[in-house]
């Protein structure tokens, strides 16, 4: 997957699960997620499962704050880093 697509991917995952369809479409890119409190920890741990599965990497626990899950786009960044590394 490209960066592009990586960031599609989280922001309908998000979208879906965690904000009901997000109908009034808040979700941007650069929204805080944790200020939000759309990210807690159980909400985190869906999310890098969904990343898994559908991107085919796995994110390390050394990885999993605030900085690097702050919002869609600081996600896709990790992400994208993360699976150049694992190429």
């Amino acid at each position: 997957m490209n960066e592009s697509e990586i960031r599609e991917s989280i922001t309908a995952y998000i979208r879906e699960r965690f904000l009901d369809g997000d109908t009034k479409g808040e979700l941007e890119e650069t929204s805080p997620l944790l200020e939000w409190g759309v990210l807690n920890s159980m909400n985190t741990a869906l999310l890098i499962g969904h990343i898994r599965t559908t991107v085919g990497i796995k994110i390390p626990a050394m990885q999993v704050n605030s900085e690097n899950f702050r919002d869609v786009r600081s996600i896709t960044a990790l992400v994208t880093r993360q699976s150049a590394a694992a190429a």
